[in-house]
């Protein structure tokens, strides 16, 4: 993953530097409501839709770029954005057809076109960024465009593929700034969605101000906002009890969050079921002790999750046993009915009878900095080490850091977080097992392919069921990952501030827009 400088550029409007790094869309001395102030903990790795795959990336994808479709509050089926239609055409699923708008204007100046679209998931699929969303459209085969209709030919049936288009994965860029076969190394010209990125400092702050062109799904483009971006949780809370931020979404300590329960101090807190997951991902390549599969499954056979939740997060997550949490269609518990309880006597004659390996096993194991992650590492860790069986190296990096070690095979095991982009079993599974997945530790299996393919043939998602608990048994049999937790999403608004409930709904969109003032 690559950091990205930015800059918009606008056609008639003035571009003022605003300091290193940083840059002014717009007259600074135009009158404007007062912006609201949303805090975060995520951190945006680039600015380039080819170019991330993260939560805080996307956040800003969805308010300053505009997909095909897009998802209407607390929906799971995607209706027109940048499309006037989209449709399967035939029984097959695997020709889709989108005609677009003819009324969406650039930054730039120029139309959006079918070309356009074309153009920006062709490069996504020609840049395959170590960090970019390219594994997300596994089954596309081709794109082509004639007059404003786009047309997506499938490898393979695909009934998701209208979810993935509706993810930021679909940002639809201006063909002619930026380039087809690498990612933007400088100047962000933003795109069509409800919001333009008037400023912004890498690692720092954000200023969006409604874009009056914005043409499609939503009806009201909101207010100026501003996105304030923070190092460690502790840092985002002491922000909120300041009352320097308006809004706070991901992530408050563990300790902040307990404290919420039964407590309306100081604003509103929405509370909503989220399918936000955390995962301990293992090193399948070959030069890792996490290459043989009986050192995975002795791993997964002494993690106390219960320990995790209650020692490090305080019992505000919730121990998961399955790659697709509760509250999505399909969800088992396989990782429990294979290793219910941790069982350091099971882990030894795993490593030293069944597949004779020397131990203590030596392994390293990263964590992204920021939230509760170095706990979490140090109590992996102490479980780890107490069985006698492993010897673990703790270490942490910066995010958009850990991203390249952790794509580079750096890590034998690491820990990350997953927030889905669609609320579809498929997120859970195609994008962090299929082959050439976005975790990049080397996992292939010809066996969970071929279930993953016969899990996106149905349109009904609910014939699909069996399928995903076969795939769910052979992730717990392989142990590529190993599932951690699942936890509620909080989101906490000042209590003259309307409509913060909206940047949580399952998703996978941060509808800024839908913020307000009383």
């Amino acid at each position: 993953m690559r950091s990205v400088r930015v800059r918009i550029l606008i056609t008639c409007l003035v571009l003022v530097v605003a300091g290193v790094g940083g840059w002014q869309l717009l007259p600074a001395n135009r009158a404007e409501p007062k912006a609201i102030t949303v805090g975060t903990t995520d951190v945006v790795s680039s600015l380039d839709p080819a170019g991330a795959y993260d939560a805080g990336s996307w956040a800003l994808f969805s308010n300053i770029y505009q997909s095909l479709l897009t998802f209407k509050p607390a929906s799971v089926t995607p209706v027109p954005d940048a499309a006037r239609s989209c449709a399967f055409t035939g029984s097959e699923l695997t020709t889709y057809r989108c005609e677009l708008r003819d009324d969406i204007t650039f930054p730039s100046g120029a139309r959006m076109t079918a070309e356009d679209v074309k153009y920006s998931f062709d490069r996504v699929l020609a840049i395959k960024a170590d960090a970019g969303p390219a594994p997300l459209f596994a089954t596309l085969k081709s794109v082509t465009a004639k007059g404003r209709t786009v047309t997506f030919q499938l490898r393979s049936r695909d009934a998701t593929f209208p979810l993935k288009v509706a993810t930021g994965a679909g940002s639809i860029v201006d063909r002619t700034q930026y380039p087809a076969d690498a990612l933007l190394d400088g100047d962000v010209t933003g795109g069509t969605g409800p919001y333009l990125l008037d400023r912004y400092l890498p690692g720092s702050s954000a200023h969006l101000e409604p874009n009056t062109r914005y043409r499609g799904a939503i009806e009201e483009t909101g207010g100026p906002v501003d996105i304030e971006y923070f190092k460690t949780s502790d840092a985002l809370a002491a922000a909120w009890q300041a009352g320097t931020v308006d809004v706070t979404h991901r992530q408050l300590p563990p300790s902040e969050i307990a404290a919420l329960e039964g407590s309306s101090d100081g604003g509103r807190v929405n509370e909503s079921d989220s399918a936000a997951i955390r995962n301990l991902v293992l090193n399948t390549r070959s030069g890792s002790p996490l290459a043989d599969k009986a050192v995975r499954q002795a791993v997964a056979a002494v993690v106390d999750r219960p320990r995790i939740v209650s020692d490090v997060y305080e019992s505000t997550v919730e121990p998961l046993y399955s790659l697709i949490p509760q509250g999505i269609t399909s969800h088992s518990t396989p990782f429990f009915d294979t290793y219910p309880e941790p069982d350091t006597e099971r882990a030894r004659t795993l490593l030293e009878g069944d597949a004779d390996v020397r131990t203590p096993v030596s392994l390293t194991l990263g964590y992204a900095q920021g939230g509760a992650a170095a706990p979490e590492a140090a109590e992996l860790r102490r479980q780890l080490e107490a069985t006698g069986l492993f010897k673990v190296k703790v270490v942490e990096k910066e995010w958009t850091q850990f991203q390249k070690s952790y794509s580079g095979g750096e890590f034998d095991a690491y820990t990350i977080g997953w927030v889905p982009d669609f609320p579809d079993p498929d997120n859970f599974i195609q994008p962090l097992i299929g082959r050439d997945s976005i975790l990049h530790n080397g996992y292939a299996s010809d066996k969970a392919d071929e279930l993953i393919r016969s899990t996106q043939q149905y349109g009904e998602r609910g014939r699909a069921a069996e399928d995903f608990k076969s795939l769910q048994r052979v992730v717990a049999e392989d142990v590529p990952i190993v599932p951690l937790w699942q936890k509620k999403d909080y989101v906490l608004s000042g209590e003259d501030v309307t409509g913060a409930q909206y940047l949580s709904d399952g998703t996978g969109a941060w509808r800024l827009w839908r913020l307000g003032r009383l």
